[in-house]
């Protein structure tokens, strides 16, 4: 996305550094007519250090125009309309009426869009942290992960990265294959399974979800393993019957984490997945996948912030170890910014 602002920074900044130039220019042009000649070339020597010193005062009509250039381009690029409007809303109160360097306006831009843009982030949690912390307090207890989302996300395969991460870091985990809606799903988190040395627990084709997930968590209670990742059959949010079932498997599995997995390239389609996730079980954070394929970067800064809930981790290829964990400073500084 914000390859595309950053280009257009320095153009706006430059356009922005002319406000009230004429009126400058009116002012001093007319004793000129008056002035001897042998002063002409020193005044012309302080001219050029006022020019280069002299401040400019941002107008409200100034900041309308390049404010609507500025709106177009965050919803050209997958920014939501509401996250937009916030964007440009705190631009203008930074900068209006602000008396600035014509050198300092486009670090003040910047400065500013990188500052709002920090605060509609939600901060991530460490799931590294949270795991150990109910290992130490609750002996014997998994820490259990449920995951939703709608079909070709890269769900499955999100949930083998995660495995892989978890593995890495010397976190034992067991896999839940309850997308029992398609039995391709079983046989390909039974494939990533061998490749990692994860047990995956499942039942046959059509069998009840939420009884491969207890199942899982059993297993787990009984082999004294860390985490428990519960795949999800992919559905669309907007079907309610399969939504319950999504329930069903929330209410019986109690997991402690629900996780949403969605695409970063697709903008808005994502906003609205996570809301309706959210609204049915109650999400507590996001992934989002193909951020390695993302250039416009606006599902990121929207998801989080329509949502109220942190993005924990991206999914950056298909390898198992492309997939970090979720850093606002590191995000914003990759944004240009």
């Amino acid at each position: 996305m914000f390859k595309f602002l950053k280009e257009k920074l320095s153009s706006w900044a430059k356009k922005l550094s002319g406000a009230g130039k004429k009126t400058e220019e009116v002012k001093e042009e007319a004793p000129k007519k008056i002035i001897a000649k042998p002063e002409r070339e020193e005044k012309g020597f302080f001219e050029r250090i006022s020019a280069r010193l002299s401040k400019v005062k941002i107008s409200e009509k100034e900041f309308e125009v390049y404010g609507e250039d500025l709106r177009i381009l965050l919803l050209e690029n997958n920014v939501a309309y509401e996250v937009a409007e916030k964007i440009i809303a705190e631009l203008k109160k930074r900068i209006i009426g602000k008396e600035l360097l014509k050198k300092e306006i486009e670090e003040e831009i910047r400065g500013g869009l990188r500052e709002i843009i920090l605060g509609i982030l939600i901060e991530p949690y460490d799931i590294i942290g949270k795991i150990k912390e109910k290992a130490a307090e609750k002996h014997g207890e998994p820490y259990v992960l449920l995951f939703v989302g709608i079909n070709g996300t890269g769900k499955t395969t999100t949930i083998a990265k995660i495995a892989s991460f978890l593995k890495g870091k010397n976190i034992s985990s067991v896999i839940a294959a309850a997308d029992t809606f398609r039995a391709a799903s079983i046989e390909q988190l039974k494939n990533h399974g061998k490749r990692l040395g994860v047990k995956v627990i499942s039942q046959q084709y059509g069998a009840d979800p939420a009884a491969v997930g207890f199942d899982a968590i059993s297993y787990a209670k009984k082999n004294r393993i860390n985490v428990v990742l519960i795949d999800t059959a992919g559905r669309m949010h907007t079907a309610k019957n399969l939504m319950k079932e999504i329930e069903k498997i929330s209410k019986v599995c109690r997991p402690d984490l629900k996780l949403f997995i969605g695409e970063s390239i697709t903008g808005n389609d994502s906003v609205e997945q996570a809301k309706s996730f959210d609204w049915a079980i109650g999400i507590d954070g996001i992934i989002l996948t193909k951020a390695d394929v993302d250039e416009r970067g606006g599902t990121a800064l929207s998801v989080g912030y329509i949502t109220k809930k942190p993005i924990i981790f991206l999914g950056t290829g298909q390898e198992y170890d492309k997939i970090e964990a979720f850093n606002k400073e590191k995000f914003v500084k990759d944004l240009g910014l």
